[in-house]
């Protein structure tokens, strides 16, 4: 049963890729084409990346994901759905806001909202070469618990090569969650031919589990990777897709699985997707 269905879900998300690359591609005429650019707002799928003033100011994106051993389809740890939006503010600075939906059975859906400002203090005036970049900002949970947030992103481009990677640091306004939880992420991507990119991403979430037996969702988790990102010539549309194995790297007694994670809370099989839509027409 599981196995049917995990290759239903893959299946599915590449039919949707391929289908919405060929309407990206053969539409040229379409209001929704614009002059190519072969780049995208957000290469990887675990890493938040700056603006720059080459890129389109603001883009929408959602993504998909899903965890294969969870306890529940469609809870919070099964099937996430999430929209952003990401705009450049000007002066080096990147807006991004996002919203998540939880689906739990006999319960009634639930959503939780972030937000973040984030400054490149290395390069940031062009698309190409080092940038590194420190933000700030705040996130509400599935359980309504706030918290403060503060990351540091790390990217370098060019040619055909992307690599990028975040730090992140949440702090959660309550008793029982950890004084400091610790999440990373670092993908690198090669263009193979055309626009298409393929390479490795790397996430490990609560790495403070790996020295905190106490660690409050569960244990320190990591996942390595295949990614791929597909940019069709003279389109407003992106596409991305990764997963591999969550692996738990330790073990806690306590959980929190409303808290906003990208990984499942149990060990297994992760699939992600996302469609990106360029909102700036030049």
């Amino acid at each position: 049963m599981n196995s049917r269905m995990n290759k239903k879900f893959l299946l599915l998300v590449l039919s949707g890729m391929l289908s919405f690359s060929a309407m990206a591609q053969t539409a040229d005429e379409n209001s929704l084409y614009v002059e190519p650019t072969n780049r995208t707002p957000e290469p990887f799928l675990f890493s938040v990346s700056t603006l720059t003033p080459d890129d389109h100011s603001w883009s929408l994106n959602y993504s998909s994901s899903y965890g294969k051993r969870s306890e529940d389809l469609f809870g919070y740890d099964g099937v996430g759905q999430q929209f952003a939006l990401k705009g450049y503010l000007g002066h080096r600075f990147t807006l991004n806001v996002n919203a998540a939906l939880g689906f739990q059975a006999n319960q009634n859906v639930v959503s939780s909202q972030q937000v973040e400002v984030i400054r490149d203090i290395i390069g940031g005036k062009k698309a190409s070469g080092l940038r590194l970049g420190v933000g700030l900002g705040l996130q509400r949970d599935f359980s309504n618990v706030t918290s403060a947030l503060s990351r540091i992103t790390a990217s370098y481009e060019a040619s055909r090569w992307n690599i990028g990677g975040n730090v992140l640091l949440e702090k959660a306004f309550v008793s029982y969650r950890d004084k400091i939880d610790i999440l990373t992420s670092f993908g690198v991507q090669y263009r193979l031919f055309g626009n298409l990119h393929g390479g490795v991403e790397a996430v490990g979430e609560d790495l403070e589990g790996l020295w905190d037996p106490e660690e409050a969702e569960g244990g320190a988790k990591i996942l390595v990777g295949p990614s791929l990102n597909l940019v069709p010539s003279e389109s407003r549309f992106s596409f991305s897709l990764s997963g591999g194995p969550v692996m738990f790297a330790s073990r806690s007694n306590e959980t929190n699985p409303a808290a906003i994670r990208e990984l499942p809370s149990q060990a297994g099989l992760m699939v992600r997707a996302r469609i990106v839509f360029n909102l700036s027409g030049s």
